[in-house]
């Protein structure tokens, strides 16, 4: 008698063989069998006819440092058949943690990662200093998803230099020690890696760039020596220059990174974007990366698997939100607020002000509306350059100003506009189509739970089934997608027991009507502690999730049950 049998369903094992029909049994949490169990008996069936039967999703790169303290849900990741998530990315993070600097970790945390400074105070509940107590303190709560972490290199500067940290001066020899000696207790205790930040684009409340930033050689390299020590962890970092804002910097990040990884015989997985100042910079990384690895480094640029991107709407943030008569609007509710932005006069009026001052629409120009455009409902997010504010208002012979304004007024006013910052300086997808191709890639950057108010990209995994193997001509192959969002990225965090449906893996599974499987328009919401707002985005097609054999999401709808649990450290291949 097993616990579960999935009966019927076109299996997509996660290793990139081809799907086949056939039954999945679970026992204790374990998948026991993979193949025809037609006379297996079962305390529950489900009919998976018509359904693909994956392993669930693995996202190595989130941020829901504090959120995962108060929301065993984990939203809006878990809607989208992610079953295990790492967090404790880009160096912040919020442990080690001195008495009485916790607001600081607060601060440093929303200016990077956008994630509102209110909800974490009023919702993180501190009950540690030290990592391994962070641990500690994560592993008592339960929730639908197993979950992950790395050390802060934010964290660890600020807890062993204090203020000279923070303010990232140089680091001693003795301060190295110390930094090294936190690492490597963190790594010890079960932390999956450490991370750092390298961009100045990464900046706290107060613009001060993340502690870390600038450390030289000798920090990075004293601190990777923990994690060869421990032969554990992943040293993951967002490298200067990623954004774009140094176009020389990347090729010296990719050099140290190979010295580096050489030195500690440890994956360095990195942050690999296209930027639209050098639109093909991005293929000469991935050659000097393969070329470091082909010496014996191990290098994983980190791609993403739709265009970098910010949404601009009267539901968030947009062009007009400092004009005088918008102004005296902005608080009602957005059904109010629209039917009074549809008047002639109050959108005549809002079209004639200007604020010379306004850094967005300071973007807004030249060429910056080219690479926007409706998002629509169901959500495009690989729109055709004919379908940009720029092209539209050419067509229509209208102010592009105009163009936006109205667009934005679409579907009740929920309608929001793409603004692609990366990735899309082509016009297409078509470059990240080669990323995602490349062997030494890993998909990551969906920042789940983070850049609340500007995006929603926790939603990737229904955009890679239903976009890249479903609707796009010339797409990818389903298999191809279920394994690079699975197996693979659990394997480079050495979670062996999980990305695969083979006897004697972790049963974490997908039942997805791929068919049916479709985006919701993002929209905001205050569910956060203390009221704050984030954007969210729902899916239909997630027929149910599965996490340690326990069903915690059908059609949508929680189950209350709370399977997940914190992971410590690499986990071994299954016996089988």
């Amino acid at each position: 008698m097993h616990d579960l049998v999935i009966r019927g369903g076109t299996v997509v094992d996660g290793t990139g063989k081809p799907s086949r029909t056939a039954d999945v049994a679970v026992d204790d949490g374990i998948i026991t069998a993979v193949g025809d169990l037609e006379t297996a008996a079962a305390q529950r069936t489900i009919d998976a006819d018509g359904l693909l039967v994956t392993p669930g999703v693995v996202d190595m790169h989130t941020h829901y440092d504090g959120q995962v303290t108060w929301d065993p849900l984990v939203t809006p990741s878990s809607w989208h058949g992610v079953t295990t998530i790492v967090m404790g990315n880009c160096g912040v993070g919020f442990a080690p943690v001195r008495p009485g600097s916790q607001e600081w970790l607060v601060q440093l945390m929303e200016g990077v990662e956008d994630i509102p400074g209110t909800a974490l105070t009023e919702g993180i509940t501190w009950g540690w200093e030290s990592f391994p107590e962070y641990l500690t303190a994560l592993e008592g709560m339960g929730r639908v998803v197993d979950v992950g972490t790395q050390v802060p290199h934010g964290a660890v500067r600020a807890y062993v230099m204090g203020e000279r940290g923070s303010h990232n001066e140089p680091a001693t020899p003795e301060d190295i020690a110390g930094m090294a000696a936190l690492v490597k207790e963190g790594i010890a205790a079960g932390a999956l890696g450490f991370s750092t930040s390298r961009t100045i684009v990464h900046r706290a409340v107060d613009g001060e760039p993340v502690p870390g930033t600038f450390a030289a050689e000798d920090e990075i390299f004293g601190i990777g020596q923990s994690l060869k020590s421990l032969g554990a962890g992943v040293f993951e970092l967002a490298p200067a220059g990623a954004m774009g804002e140094d176009l020389a910097a990347p090729e010296r990040e990719v050099a140290l990174m190979r010295r580096l990884s050489a030195a500690i015989g440890r994956p360095i997985s990195f942050a690999l974007l296209q930027v639209d100042s050098a639109p093909d910079q991005w293929r000469e990384i991935l050659r000097l990366a393969t070329d470091a690895n082909a010496e014996g480094a191990d290098l994983r640029p980190q791609v993403a698997g739709r265009a970098l991107n910010v949404l601009l709407g009267f539901q968030t943030f947009h062009p007009f939100s400092k004009r005088p008569t918008y102004l005296a609007v902005a608080d009602l509710p957005l059904a109010e607020r629209i039917e009074h932005l549809r008047k002639d006069e109050v959108r005549r009026a809002i079209l004639t002000e200007s604020i010379p001052d306004d850094p967005l629409m300071a973007m807004i120009g030249g060429q910056s509306t080219s690479h926007m455009f409706p998002l629509g409902e169901p959500p495009d997010y690989e729109p055709t350059p004919d379908m940009s504010v720029a092209a539209i208002a050419r067509r229509e012979r209208r102010p592009e100003e105009e163009v936006l304004y109205d667009l934005l007024l679409r579907h009740d006013g929920r309608e929001l506009v793409l603004f692609t910052l990366g990735g899309y300086s082509h016009g297409s997808l078509d470059d990240m189509k080669e990323m995602l191709l490349h062997p030494n890639s890993a998909l990551g950057l969906s920042d789940g739970g983070a850049h609340c108010g500007v995006l929603c990209d926790a939603s990737a995994p229904t955009f890679m089934l239903s976009h890249w193997a479903r609707d796009r001509a010339n797409g990818l192959p389903l298999e191809f997608v279920v394994k690079k969002m699975t197996r693979d990225t659990a394997h480079l965090y050495g979670l062996e027991d999980r990305g695969v449906l083979a006897p004697g893996f972790k049963a974490d599974l997908n039942l997805v009507d791929l068919e049916h499987l479709n985006l919701r328009l993002p929209e905001m919401v205050h569910d956060l502690p203390a009221g704050a707002r984030r954007l969210i985005q729902r899916a239909d097609g997630w027929k149910a999730t599965i996490c340690s054999g326990e069903v915690t999401f059908e059609d949508g709808e929680h189950t209350d049950a709370r399977p997940g649990r914190l992971i410590r450290g690499g986990q071994p291949v299954p016996l089988g």
